[in-house]
């Protein structure tokens, strides 16, 4: 082995560190490429770090590592950084002679604690920020340090990086293109790159370079260590290898980005045209990183630290190399507050001096006037998602309204999010989870097809398609302007395809000139014939089509690409109106709804729309829903609320009239439930429902003692709060109340009774309540419970407790009632009520939430002896219980039940989800417990001792909100997640929420706990 080679073994290190700095430590090798380094612990604790060079090391090298951390160290109170330790001479460099006779120079840094950046999980945009921040803060200290060793030849320089091109014969074909793509747009713009200001810089914040601190929630950078790589060179450098290995592994590597630029931005202000450098620099350090792992795959093949982020860097360059550079340009100058595109101010203010007219655009269309349409996500017009995906129907809509407003064209779209795109062409999976394509970049103007359309500018065909099968646009011309100081573009969609035939690449319009004319439906590709006009500053490297809409997280940069074409139109019926941001909706709920109202979530959601198994906020993003069961048979399901409309539009009254909507849905609930059950009274909510049975009970018993679980939740209504014990026991609540009686949590898995077999003892819990209340003289009214303890936390009944319980209740004259509020209607899966999981049938059964898929309508169901004793004479009436319309909505929710399949798919994705939440307990030993039937299951989060963890468990339902599903939190210690979706929840849903799950599970804050 060369002396090159030879390593020092940890013995020798602490010999050394010794002799030379008279300290005592155990020594412990670490990685590294040029230094051989050691971690110094003394008493265990780690205080220093001891560099050891290679032999015939550049001594002046080493004494510029040093003069720099010397710098750092006096320059910036604030800044972190090693501090070098002097040997016992006084030397901040010492030398020795090792056993081969060659001399290495030894170095003693102090050591930081905290956590290696690439341990940290997950590095969130905050994190990414923060990081951004202390790297700019390290260039403003050291933008004014100066050395003379600074200057070198140095293979990891991106200035240098072109040295590359000599070792692409060490790549396959597919990654050479690649490679030489960035080769020559870096070499084609060097001489201006050259002239980028420059200093020395760290020029190696990898990823095992980067300090962080101990917080497991809101972590900071704390410093950067190893200046072995130090240089002069282009400042933007620094930015360029920070993000290079910052983003590695992220699905959209410039989305990661952005907040690394807006940090460092913030702190070291960042030129213009320094921005215009920072795509190539980036993708030339991924270069410089993946060639070195080709020459080492040669030269040191066992060499596993120099390898080890040659897959990363693989992939990142990969997805650098799809991104267009301009659009990372402009998105880089939005992060840094400048207009995402350098001319948009140029072009509002030439098209604010152009006296452009409508006319102009429609010369035969004799309208000047402008009705906007309103197509955002929470637009009324619009109605439900299948009306606009009806052509027919979106026809009649739009002839209906030109007929109201004759005078006017209908317009409007810019910068509007849209529900109406629901191709998962749209669709992409980000660093937050799926994204859609929601924010339409031009404004639609809906008129009459084959109207002609007209250049408003001398123009240039630049791409025209016609492709009539373009599902986008149809028919598509997109023209260039030249004005003095730049170029601009635009765009023409839902043309005819013999307009765009026409059109050839290159040919010129004069101010005018005919572009073409609208198509029509299906021609055009998309609804009612109307003109998609967009105005452009780049096409970024678009040929032959060019996005008309685009993401949400991306709206600063291409609203600057895309400028709002009403700058030319200057329309004040289409001008930009500010909307209430949630701040000033949260601000006015607090003080005017009432206090105790909540809002979800640490972040809250605006939410407009509703879709099956999905909601949808005011910018068009899509949340899987995993807890709302009211929805019961899918957010807004097209039947159901047709039902609702339909007899809305006819009638909607009392039950004192005779009418078959209450018979039908009567008949329909009947068929689901048992014999013994056949008496139904309609109300409107699920506490109107349980309040009604405690009704029935003390009309039947004479009593009012209930018997209720611990952690029990059946309603809002006074009565319903005094046999809640999630309510009274909780907080606000002023304890039991005289008349309630409760057992214990019948939960196998924490409570009183834990393991198999626990159905006995629990039931033996009813009876000693039974007990009670006959010391007390009195009778006992009625045991209520839900089939699974839904705010307790999903507890499902220990087998037998719910049957042996029944019987002692009425055998002490008692009557059972059944809460199905949130069970119901086929949710189980393997019944379609809850209590016919245990072979049970209650006295009384309590409907709510499902029935009416949101709508306000329930039912009590009882048996006919208990209807009979009930009705003594008092009327029982409800205004709006068992109304036309509210019965149209639930029979047509029980009838999709059935004609859906929706308890079949309960069953079959609920036994799918509910095995794969098992497997991932295993894996993740927070995961205590996972239980529950069909779509109705609880992952109970716990550590070794079993002890709750709520924290956690709160973390884990903001951080799934983050990716796109939103998820809530129960039980008696809030540590339980909760998941009962609507019921058209699928098997690719389930998937979903368990592959995002697993991600969340590895990060740091839920890992700590075991």
């Amino acid at each position: 082995m060369s002396s090159n080679k030879m390593k020092t073994t940890t013995q020798e290190a602490e010999k050394i560190l010794l002799e030379y700095f008279t300290v005592i430590g155990k020594a412990t090798s670490l990685p590294g490429e040029i230094d051989l380094n050691f971690k110094i612990n003394i008493e265990g604790k780690p205080l220093y770090i001891l560099k050891i060079s290679r032999p015939n090391d550049n001594n002046e090298r080493l004494d510029f590592q040093q003069k720099l951390l010397e710098h750092l160290a006096i320059s910036n109170n604030s800044l972190i950084a090693p501090k070098v330790i002097k040997d016992k001479s006084g030397n901040s460099i010492a030398e020795y002679t090792d056993d081969s006779g060659n001399k290495r120079k030894v170095r003693l840094l102090s050591w930081i604690s905290g956590r290696l950046w690439s341990s940290v999980n997950p590095k969130l945009d905050s994190l990414r920020y923060n990081l951004g921040k202390h790297c700019g803060l390290l260039t403003k200290t050291l933008f004014n340090f100066k050395h003379p060793e600074a200057h070198f030849n140095f293979d990891w320089d991106i200035s240098q990086s072109l040295w590359t091109k000599k070792y692409l014969h060490l790549f396959n074909d597919d990654e050479k293109q690649i490679i030489i793509s960035f080769q020559n747009k870096f070499e084609n713009h060097k001489s201006e790159y050259d002239k980028l200001r420059k200093s020395i810089v760290h020029n190696d914040a990898n990823d095992n370079n980067i300090i962080v601190t101990q917080e497991l929630i809101s972590p900071k950078v704390k410093a950067l260590i190893d200046y072995g790589d130090a240089i002069y060179t282009q400042t933007i450098n620094d930015l360029a290898v920070t993000c290079a290995y910052a983003v590695m592994e992220y699905n959209d590597p410039l989305d990661a980005i952005l907040p690394i630029i807006k940090g460092y931005h913030n702190e070291f202000p960042l030129l213009e045209n320094e921005l215009e450098y920072l795509y190539s620099a980036i993708a030339m350090r991924l270069v410089i990183s993946v060639t070195k792992s080709a020459i080492n795959k040669v030269k040191e093949p066992d060499n596993a630290y120099l390898l080890i982020s040659e897959k990363p860097a693989w992939e990142l360059l990969k997805k650098w190399h799809v991104l267009n550079a301009d659009f990372a340009h402009y998105s880089f100058r939005a992060a840094c507050g400048f207009t995402a595109h350098p001319k948009e101010n140029l072009l509002k203010e030439s098209m604010q001096q152009q006296n452009f007219k409508l006319s102009h655009l429609f010369p035969t269309v004799n309208l000047n006037k402008i009705h906007h349409l309103d197509l955002s996500v929470s637009s009324k017009w619009i109605g439900h998602q299948n009306d606009f995906n009806d052509l027919d129907l979106f026809q009649f809509k739009i002839d209906r309204l030109q007929q109201k407003h004759p005078d006017k064209i209908i317009a409007g779209g810019y910068l509007e999010p849209r529900p109406i795109y629901t191709s998962t062409a749209y669709d992409k999976v980000g660093n937050h989870g799926k994204e859609s394509r929601s924010i339409h970049l031009g404004v639609d103007f809906w008129l009459p097809a084959q109207t002609p359309v007209h250049a408003f500018i001398d123009s240039e065909v630049v791409f025209a398609v016609n492709d009539s099968g373009n599902k986008e646009y149809g028919g598509l011309v997109v023209l260039k302007h030249q004005l003095k100081a730049f170029t601009f573009y635009s765009l023409y969609g839902h043309l005819t395809v013999e307009s765009a035939t026409k059109n050839v690449v290159g040919n010129t319009i004069k101010k005018g000139g005919l572009i073409g004319k609208l198509g029509n439906y299906p021609e055009n590709g998309n609804w009612a014939p109307h003109l998609h006009f967009q105005l452009m500053l780049s096409l970024l490297d678009y040929n032959d089509d060019f996005p008309g809409v685009a993401y949400y997280r991306q709206i600063e940069v291409w609203k600057s690409i895309c400028p709002d074409p009403n700058s030319l139109i200057k329309s004040n019926i289409l001008q930009q109106k500010s909307t209430t941001v949630n701040d000033d909706l949260i601000i006015f709920r607090k003080k005017h709804l009432g206090k105790s109202l909540s809002l979800q979530y640490k972040n809250p959601l605006k939410i407009v729309r509703g879709r099956g198994q999905y909601l949808m906020d005011e910018f068009g993003r899509n949340y899987l829903d995993t807890v709302n069961n009211v929805a019961h048979v899918g957010h807004e399901h097209p039947k159901v609320v047709k039902a609702g409309q339909e007899q809305m539009a006819v009638l909607n009254t009392n039950t004192r009239y005779l009418h078959e909507n209450i018979n039908t849905l009567a008949k329909e609930l009947l068929e689901t439930l048992p014999s013994e059950l056949s008496v139904i009274h309609f109300v409107n909510s699920g506490s109107e429902a349980n309040e009604l049975a405690i009704r029935m009970v003390k009309a039947n018993t004479n009593s009012q003692d209930i018997i209720a679980s611990e952690v029990g939740y059946h309603g809002s209504s006074n009565t319903c709060v005094s046999i809640s014990s999630y309510k009274f026991d909780g907080k606000g609540g002023k304890g039991k109340p005289e008349h309630t009686h409760i057992i214990p949590l019948p939960d196998s898995f924490r409570g009183k009774y834990r393991g198999m077999d626990t159905g006995k003892k629990y039931a033996e819990e009813v009876h000693k309540q039974i007990d009670t209340i006959h010391k007390k003289g009195r009778n006992v009214g009625a045991f209520i419970i839900e089939p699974i303890i839904s705010c307790g936390g999903q507890i499902e009944l220990p087998d037998g407790f719910l049957d042996k319980s029944y019987k002692m209740v009425r055998r002490a004259g008692g009557l059972c009632i059944s809460d199905e509020v949130q069970t119901g209607c086929g949710r189980m899966g393997k019944t379609f009520w809850g209590f016919q999981l245990h072979n049970a049938i209650p006295d009384i059964v309590t409907i709510g939430k499902p029935l009416g898929n949101g709508h306000p309508v329930a039912a009590v169901v009882c048996t006919q002896e208990v209807a009979k004793k009930f009705a003594n004479g008092m009327e029982y009436f409800n205004t709006f219980g068992g109304n036309p319309v509210s019965c149209a909505i639930a029979t047509e929710v029980l009838r999709t039940v059935k004609r859906e399949k929706l308890q079949e798919n309960a069953l079959s994705v609920g036994i799918f989800l509910k095995s794969e939440l098992k497997k991932l307990s295993k894996q993740f030993p927070i995961i205590g417990n996972v239980r529950g039937q069909g779509l109705f299951l609880g992952i109970e989060f716990v550590d070794a001792n079993l002890n709750p963890l709520p924290n956690q468990t709160e973390y884990l339902v903001n951080r799934m909100k983050d990716h796109g599903i939103l998820m809530s939190s129960d039980g008696p210690d809030h540590n339980v997640l909760k998941i009962k979706p609507p019921l058209v929840f699928t098997k690719e849903n389930a998937e979903e929420l368990l592959d995002y799950l697993s991600k969340i599970l590895t990060e740091d804050f839920l890992l700590d706990i075991i």
